[in-house]
């Protein structure tokens, strides 16, 4: 596998015992780890409540529903990477109304390589949306620090009669002379003046 300094946390759904061994078998613990197996769409709804997973592997139809559902909710609300199997006769169905979710499909049967394959385009699929998770926490930390050192400006205008030029320059300076950030800078003075 491609991705060595970070194992991906799995959860397989299928009533097939002989699914899951093979399943398993095809992934090594140094790269998949800790592997979790549920026989239903519910149990796997208990456990996505409880962890948090990488990959989500579900082999249709499941005892309680047939999996897309599953697979689909999966994507809304979480950012694994969703890979449902399912009858070779109903991959085209199927595919068609869980593509925009984006969950991945392979029809069954199919071979190892091809497992592995898929699994490897579904672990870069996660990789890049983990990136993209970063970069969005990261905007949003610079929102909030925006807003804060706005919060304190204005009061900087309103409690010290300061413009807002000054109140910008007294923030900065502040942050520089005392080696802090902006954001510190402006909880100090929220603190001070609130």
């Amino acid at each position: 596998m491609v991705f060595r300094d970070r194992t991906y946390a799995v959860l397989i759904a299928s009533s097939v015992e002989k699914f899951n061994d093979t399943i398993t078998a095809l992934l090594p613990s140094t790269d998949f780890y800790p592997i979790s197996t549920v026989s239903s769409a519910g149990e796997a709804r208990r456990m996505l409540q409880d962890r948090t997973y990488d990959l989500v592997l579900i082999n249709t139809p499941l005892p309680d529903e047939f999996g897309n559902r599953l697979a689909m909710d999966i994507c809304s609300s979480s950012g694994a990477g969703v890979l449902l199997f399912v009858k070779h006769e109903l991959y085209d169905d199927v595919y068609a109304k869980v593509m925009e979710a984006g969950v991945m499909v392979i029809s069954k049967p199919t071979s190892s390589q091809m497992i592995t394959q898929t699994l490897r385009i579904v672990c870069a699929a996660r990789e890049r949306l983990r990136n993209m998770e970063k970069k969005q926490a990261t905007v949003e930390d610079k929102i909030q620090e925006i807003r804060m050192v706005n919060r304190a400006k204005w009061l900087l205008i309103e409690c010290l009669n300061m413009t807002e030029a000054d109140a910008h320059k007294y923030i900065t300076k502040q942050a520089m002379d005392m080696r802090i950030s902006k954001r510190e800078v402006a909880e100090n003075i929220i603190k001070a003046y609130s």
